[in-house]
């Protein structure tokens, strides 16, 4: 199964930067360290609520507190997606 998660930089609630990298097996986590190199962000660290969530939601949210260097956006939030999912259902 390959999805895909759409990367999101956000402040003052409008999208600031994004970018969309392949999602190989869900591991999630790794496709975010790969969109942050290209955002050219540290990757934030992950606690057992972003778990929670993107098992839960397919969605993560992570604040600027949860990255060690400093951010220029006031959000950055993580969607799962894949359309292959979606027509399976279909």
């Amino acid at each position: 199964m390959a999805g895909s998660i759409w990367v999101r930089e956000i402040k003052r609630n409008k999208i600031v930067n994004d970018v969309v990298v392949p999602c190989v097996n869900r591991d999630w986590e790794a496709a975010l360290v790969m969109a942050c190199r290209e955002l050219d962000v540290a990757a934030p660290m992950v606690v057992k609520r972003h778990v929670k969530d993107f098992e839960e939601f397919n969605q993560v949210r992570f604040l600027p507190e949860h990255f060690l260097e400093s951010v220029h956006f006031d959000r950055m939030e993580v969607e799962y997606f894949d359309p292959e999912e979606k027509k399976e259902r279909l």
